[in-house]
């Protein structure tokens, strides 16, 4: 007896069917690439900001002090008691932190506009071609290419009472001070500290103007002057409406680079700036190291935190309207 077996017939598949999941499969890569390139990146701003900051900020709730130090777990927790004493301003503590944020004020805002105002004074004068522009822009960023530690040391030597270049040429050469000055004490520690981060800043001021600067059309310049406008009408026509976007976001991070500078007033005058120097920076890291007051230095870096980013964001927001407005 034949037994016989009857066979499936075979399923036809259709080259455009294959084709579809290897091609979905490389638009997934393909979009996938980015986000697995930016992981590193990602991971590690995780661990050099993100973590520091929450510990920072956990540290801010409890009472550490040099006791709690080789383990600050055991600190016990005192809530929201080193945010009172840093805003009691009655007090020494909440005084001392008033004083230096308002000195910290005053600072950045004539560090950053003269920065701007300097930096965009320098961009417009290289946009006319003449010999030796392309050197003279390489001697414009020097400063902002200089390490910062080697850079303000150099002015540390600079502002020196007895044999400083600074006292040298004011008072020996150009005769304008009864006595030499001292720079890196006293009131003119601020004229020291401000003179430094403006040297320090306005390059790069100056670098992205001049970025901005190359999107502008020249012939509207060129209309411009057979209209009979003159070289402040240009500007004020044509380059800064123009330039409104890059001196909106120039403004903000030179803002936040100068609020936050550590570095500059670290280096320049020690772990004891001056009264008239005390920046916030300064001020957060005596509070914190020299005091061994962790939690009340954690609040106070809290609080920091905090106003920048009310800052930060108010001003997109306003930003942002009057762009809206503009262009209605």
């Amino acid at each position: 007896m034949t037994t016989t077996v009857l066979k499936e017939p075979a399923r036809e598949t259709s080259p455009g069917a294959v084709r579809e999941p290897r091609r979905r499969t490389g638009r997934i890569r393909r979009l996938s690439l980015p986000y697995l390139l930016l992981l590193p990146a990602l991971l590690l701003e995780l661990l050099v900001h993100l973590v520091p900051m929450a510990i920072g900020i956990v540290m801010s709730f409890k009472q550490l002090t040099q006791f709690y130090i080789r383990d600050w777990g055991t600190a016990p927790w005192s809530g929201l008691d080193n945010y009172r004493v840093s805003v009691d301003f009655d007090a020494p503590v909440g005084k001392a932190l008033l004083q230096s944020f308002a000195t910290t004020v005053g600072f950045t805002l004539l560090s950053v506009g003269l920065c701007w105002l300097i930096g965009t004074a320098a961009a417009v004068f290289m946009q006319d071609t003449f010999r030796g522009r392309g050197l003279l822009r390489a001697l414009f960023l020097v400063p902002y290419a200089l390490p910062v530690y080697a850079a303000v040391i150099t002015w540390v030597f600079m502002f020196q009472h007895d044999n400083g270049l600074v006292n040298h040429v004011l008072h020996d050469q150009l005769h304008l001070t009864d006595k030499p000055s001292f720079w890196l004490i006293g009131d003119n520690s601020f004229y020291a500290l401000l003179t430094v981060s403006v040297w320090k800043g306005w390059p790069f001021a100056f670098l992205i103007v001049t970025a901005g600067l190359q999107n502008i059309p020249r012939e509207l310049y060129e209309a411009a002057a057979l209209d009979g406008a003159g070289m402040w009408q240009r500007i004020r026509r044509i380059t800064l409406p123009s330039l409104r976007p890059v001196n909106q976001v120039l403004v903000l991070v030179l803002f936040l680079w100068t609020f936050n500078d550590f570095n500059t007033p670290y280096v320049l005058f020690g772990k004891a700036a001056p009264e008239a120097a005390d920046l916030i920076s300064v001020h957060i890291y005596q509070s914190s190291f020299v005091t061994w007051n962790f939690g009340t230095g954690s609040a106070m870096s809290v609080l920091l935190l905090l106003f920048l980013l009310v800052v930060t964001g108010g001003y997109l927001l306003l930003t942002s309207r009057g762009r809206r407005t503009a262009d209605a």
